[in-house]
């Protein structure tokens, strides 16, 4: 190991960890290509290879490998690995998960132990999105969908009520003249909202250099995901009711999501164009004045 150069020692450890942990990551791919919640998945690892891949310059040698922070991570990963297999059900969604975290902390560890602990805190990022490659337990995604059900609810009543149409929502349950309608778990839109938090935290990272500001982004996409299920709610809601009752049932209501996670998505980048700008001004006024 010792003779090779950090990029090979690094494959060959990713290697290992393939050749160890292939089950759960198989099961990984699998459940996002089943399950619409977990479609996210899929982008992780290319996104983060693609991340590193770009700045890839800074890999160059000399290297300082950092071995004590890389070796205790190994260490802990085969600690977490070895109780996801012995100590959980070989079956479950909270095995899988640990699993997954396993996984994850053996490539960062191998990553540090390799390249050092100064490039790691370069590739800080990249490093840290892996672990959206962990699949969400079922029970903690059962709550979050129950959440996103009753605030995407909320967020049409509002609109309903802006415009002044009545309206009574009981949960999930919301009537409008004409129309009773229950906002199901597949009208949550869960995987359009991880889709585009996910997206928003790659283009935050890109565009942006304030810590702070990249958080503020971050934040604002989960309101604003919730927003565009209210929003997507309403439209169908009126146009079902004021136009044609096809609406309810239509393309739309079954494949216009792409339309309104545009909206939400330029909603992003508009508030990454004004937050840069305030960035690059900031900058400008520091320059000006005196040392």
């Amino acid at each position: 190991m010792t003779r090779l150069s950090p990029s090979r020692q690094f494959a060959v450890l990713c290697v290992i960890s393939l050749v160890i942990g292939w089950q759960p990551l198989l099961r990984t791919f699998e459940l996002a290509l089943r399950a619409d919640e977990y479609t996210h998945l899929l982008l992780i690892v290319p996104i983060s290879a693609a991340l590193i891949f770009t700045e890839r310059t800074v890999l160059t040698p000399p290297l300082q490998p950092g071995v004590g922070l890389g070796l205790s991570l190994l260490i802990i990963a085969i600690l977490i690995g070895g109780y996801s297999r012995w100590a959980i059900g070989s079956q479950s969604d909270t095995q899988l998960s640990v699993s997954m975290v396993a996984m994850v902390i053996w490539w960062i560890g191998s990553f540090v132990l390799c390249f050092g602990t100064r490039i790691a805190r370069q590739f800080l990022f990249p490093l840290g999105f892996l672990f959206w490659l962990v699949p969400i337990p079922a029970p903690v995604l059962y709550k979050i969908v129950a959440f996103w059900q009753q605030w995407s609810a909320t967020s049409a009543s509002l609109l309903f009520s802006a415009l002044g149409i009545p309206v009574t929502q009981n949960g999930v349950i919301l009537s409008i003249p004409g129309l009773t309608l229950e906002v199901a778990q597949e009208c949550s839109s869960l995987r359009s909202s991880l889709m585009l938090i996910v997206t928003t935290m790659v283009l935050a990272h890109l565009f942006l250099r304030s810590f702070w500001r990249k958080t503020a982004v971050v934040l604002a996409a989960i309101p604003l995901s919730i927003a565009k299920n209210g929003l997507r709610i309403f439209t169908i809601s009126m146009l079902g009711t004021r136009v044609d009752p096809g609406f309810l049932h239509g393309n739309l209501h079954r494949h216009g999501g792409i339309l309104f996670f545009l909206l939400a998505l330029f909603t992003v980048l508009l508030l990454l164009w004004l937050l840069n700008r305030s960035e690059n001004q900031l900058d400008g006024i520091r320059k000006s004045q005196p040392a």
